[in-house]
């Protein structure tokens, strides 16, 4: 069996670097994924610790079963929704694969199977491509793996950055979060952030509805941040974190005047929807009357939250909590996931 190395890794810059010697790829909002097959035995190695094998039993079969060949691929893992013409990728339903018991690991894997998006070749046959350049990976990936068909889709790629930016603007409504380039002559380079990442910023208007204590003991780890639906009911959204030492220790006097207290007039706390990523950590959090407005940075909208942990911008004194909507959020066009496959 190969050796499964760190993924090489990405940087994010502000926009898509029009200059030679770049090619670009969309970038998949799934499972960092490194697929090792020595021609009996298939592993799939993680970002993190926590090998993927078991939990995807309908790919480790495509895999020895498709392969032309012994080798190790990188890639991501997705799982698409939707019915022939609209699909797109799903989060939550990739995030529930992840699963400890056997049998519903088996039954996910028929309800929402995965797909795998080959996007780099770093092994084929006895030859360790690590050490080529990225050309040369990405030639020997499409002879490799050009002609086998799904579950097992090659990325698609382009040199024209022009074509990346029409990339950027289409493919989010097929779930997808950005364009990712690489420089066509650099080696693999595990754990490095050699590639670029381009991912859409945008900022909104939110409500500070309370904060979570730092694990540390002392700050404020994160704040949990609302919008209100059409209904009017104030709808958690999402969570800002990745404040400085001293910052997190500030926010706690900043907000002390908000803190809802009981009769006793002690803090009032609240506990945040448990997930099998967060089942061992304390979802508890010190409620916050709805009263303070802050902008943040955020790159997506799954469903009626934050994709991602969204960044502090600013304090908007000046804005009125009741129009922190939803309407502010921008609409993204649906896109057909099987038209960014082709």
């Amino acid at each position: 069996m190969y050796d499964i190395p760190a993924p090489m890794l990405a940087k994010a810059v502000a926009e898509i670097p029009d200059r030679p010697g770049l090619s670009f790829e969309p970038k998949w909002d799934g499972f960092r994924a490194l697929v090792a097959w020595d021609g009996t035995d298939v592993e799939i190695g993680s970002r993190g610790a926590k090998p993927l094998t078991r939990y995807f039993p309908e790919l480790v079969a495509a895999f020895a079963r498709l392969l032309p060949e012994p080798c190790l691929v990188d890639g991501e893992i997705v799982v698409a929704v939707g019915p022939p013409g609209a699909q797109h990728l799903d989060w939550p339903a990739l995030s529930q694969r992840i699963h400890p018991a056997a049998s519903r690991v088996a039954l996910l894997s028929t309800e929402t199977p995965a797909m795998f998006i080959a996007f780099d070749l770093l092994a084929r046959g006895d030859r360790d491509l690590q050490a080529e350049p990225f050309a040369e990976r990405r030639s020997q990936l499409e002879d490799l793996l050009g002609g086998v068909p799904d579950p097992v889709h090659v990325t698609r790629a382009t040199a024209d950055a022009a074509q990346a930016r029409r990339w950027l603007a289409e493919f989010e409504g097929a779930g997808l979060d950005g364009v990712v380039a690489k420089p066509l002559d650099l080696p693999y380079a595990p754990g490095k952030r050699t590639m670029l990442k381009i991912k859409h910023a945008r900022t909104a208007d939110v409500i500070a509805l309370g904060y979570r204590i730092h694990k540390s003991g002392e700050g404020v780890g994160s704040l949990l941040v609302g919008l209100y639906d059409d209904s009017g009911r104030l709808r958690n959204v999402g969570g800002v974190a990745a404040f400085s030492n001293a910052r997190r220790l500030e926010l706690v006097d900043e907000l002390a005047p908000l803190v809802e207290t009981d009769a006793d007039g002690a803090a009032v706390t609240g506990a945040t929807d448990r997930s099998r990523f967060s089942a061992a950590k304390d979802t508890s959090f010190v409620r916050l009357r709805p009263e303070r407005v802050l902008e943040v940075r955020y790159d997506q909208l799954e469903g009626d939250r934050f994709r991602h942990t969204v960044q502090f911008e600013r304090w908007r004194p000046d804005r009125d909590p009741q129009s922190c909507t939803y309407d502010q959020l921008e609409t993204v066009g649906a896109y057909d996931l099987a038209d960014v496959l082709q």
